[in-house]
C-alpha cells in the first residue's frame, strides 16, 4: 500500500471552494477509483486555511493512475492549485500491515 499526504495551504479567501472542489474530487475517486482505498481531507484546528489531504492506494501504479484521471486534471490541476500559497506532498510506504 501507498500513503500520499498533501498539505494544502490555501490563500485567503478561497478556502470553502477548495473544500467544494474536494468534495467533488472525493466523489470522482468513489466512482471511478478502486485503486483508491482512503481518500480523507483533514482541516488544521490552528489554522483553518490548512488542509490535510491522506489518501492510501492498494499500490503504486494505483497512485500514479490517480494522478493521471481526467478529474484530477480538471480539479486538482485546473481549480485547486491556483488557489493555494503552496502545496507540500510525500509519499509512504507500509512497512506493517
Amino acid at each position: 500500500m501507498i500513503l500520499m499526504t498533501a498539505r494544502y495551504f490555501i490563500k485567503d479567501g478561497h478556502r470553502d471552494q477548495v473544500l467544494a472542489d474536494l468534495k467533488e474530487m472525493a466523489q470522482e475517486i468513489d466512482k471511478s477509483e478502486p485503486g483508491c482505498i482512503s481518500y480523507q481531507v483533514w482541516e488544521s484546528n490552528e489554522h483553518p486555511n490548512q488542509f490535510l489531504l491522506c489518501e492510501v492506494y492498494v499500490d503504486e501504479p494505483a497512485a500514479d493512475a490517480h494522478r493521471r484521471t481526467p478529474h484530477f486534471e480538471r480539479i486538482i490541476s485546473g481549480r485547486i492549485v491556483p488557489q493555494l500559497e503552496k502545496r507540500e506532498r510525500e509519499f509512504f510506504s507500509n512497512l506493517i500491515d
